[in-house]
Order: structure tokens, then C-alpha cells, then sequence
């Protein structure tokens, strides 16, 4: 998959942006020290959300949401559309061209610079009015990749329940139940139930102040 069967299977912004708040909670209950990191910032700018992803071994994506519309890039560090496949650092030819300018700055924020470049294998946007999204006029020849077949599935699967729980499972071996996983997809308050069945050990005075910064209904007692 490249950045151009990526756009296939996005969801619509509003669904996009619900999965990755629901993720991002999920993550901070079944985590351990040095485990992949998924995070959602509300409010990261006035009226714009951040949600993003970082592996902890030099892969990462954030995905924008604001009013003008939503702004996804990944990085594989690995992948052939590398910046530092040249010694000097230059984007995959077409990755950037045609971003709107509505959505232009956030190529250019500071905190997805390294060392004063932007690192980006992958790069797509959703325009607020345009009815889809797009993406630059890249071109990847067979058996080259830019990251967009692995970085993004847990966001992309027809059963996103089972795409979570198959990240989990793998990275932090052991059985995460799939009602809880469900559950907290569906946008459910979450309860002490919820957290213990994803979890023998998380705090959930801990996962309840990170639900609330995110906008999380907590459920009492």
C-alpha cells in the first residue's frame, strides 16, 4: 500500500478523529515503559486537535484536525521515500505539491521539524468542503514503499477492535479483552470495569484524568 490506496481506506475526518481519541485512550490503559506511544492532544492549537503516534523506534505520524480540515503525515524511517536517502535531506519527489494553503502551515510547524527539516514519508489531507481526501503526485515504482502500508492500520481496518487488539497482543503479550476494546471504540463512558478488563495494573484515578483531558466521559463510582 503507498499513500494513494492509504486514501481508500481513511474514514471521513469525524470518524478519523474518533478512532484516534479512542486509541489514544486505549494505549494509556494497556501501555508499558517503552511501548509504542498514541496520544491526542485536544485543543493543541485554538480549535485544532492533534493526535499522533510514535513507535520508539524513529517512526511516527500526527494527523491535524481544525477547521480548515485535516493534515496526516507518517514517517518510516526505513521506508525507500526516506529524506535521508540523500545526503542532503529532500522530500519524495510530489509528496508536498498541491497541499492547500489552508493546510500548508502545519508542514511547517515546529514540532514536526528534526533538525530544522520536516521528516515525512507520507502525506495526505482532507480539505474542509472537498469532499475527499488527497494527496501529492507521488510516484513509487514496485517493491518501493513509503510507509503508508503499516503506519496507519490501526486507524484504516474494516475492525478497528481487532486492528487495536492485534497491536496490543503483539507488542505487549498478553490478551487484551475485545468487549473493553469495543466498548471504549463505541465512545463509552469508561468505568473501572472497562479499565480493569484492559488491565490488571493501570491507575484508574491515572486513566481518568488522561480521559478527561481528552474530553472522555468518566463514569462514577
Amino acid at each position: 500500500m503507498s499513500v494513494h490506496e492509504l486514501m481508500a481506506v481513511l474514514p471521513e475526518p469525524q470518524e478519523l478523529r474518533a478512532r484516534c481519541r479512542a486509541v489514544a485512550l486505549l494505549n494509556t490503559i494497556v501501555s508499558a515503559p517503552g511501548g509504542p506511544s498514541h496520544t491526542f492532544v485536544a485543543d493543541w492549537r485554538p480549535g485544532v486537535d492533534l493526535a499522533g503516534m510514535d513507535n520508539g523506534s524513529g517512526d511516527q505520524y500526527d494527523i491535524v484536525f481544525g477547521p480548515d480540515g485535516v493534515f496526516l503525515y507518517g514517517f518510516d524511517h526505513e521506508s525507500d521515500a526516506s529524506p535521508w536517502r540523500e545526503d542532503e535531506r529532500a522530500h519524495w519527489p510530489g509528496l508536498l505539491d498541491g497541499l492547500p494553503e489552508s493546510l500548508a502551515e502545519f508542514a511547517q510547524a515546529p514540532e514536526f521539524q528534526f533538525d530544522g527539516f520536516f521528516d515525512a514519508t507520507v502525506c495526505a489531507w482532507y480539505e474542509a468542503g472537498s469532499g475527499g481526501w488527497r494527496c501529492g503526485p507521488v510516484e513509487l515504482a514496485e517493491g518501493e514503499t513509503d510507509g503508508a502500508d503499516w503506519l496507519f492500520d490501526i486507524l484504516t481496518g474494516s475492525d478497528p477492535a481487532q486492528a487495536f487488539i492485534d497491536f496490543a497482543e503483539e507488542y505487549y503479550e498478553r490478551p487484551v479483552d475485545r468487549g473493553a476494546v469495543e466498548a471504549v471504540l463505541k465512545g463509552a463512558p469508561l468505568d473501572r470495569r472497562m479499565v480493569a478488563a484492559l488491565s490488571a495494573t493501570a491507575s484508574f484515578d491515572a486513566v481518568a484524568a488522561r480521559a478527561h483531558a481528552v474530553g472522555w466521559a468518566v463514569a462514577d463510582g
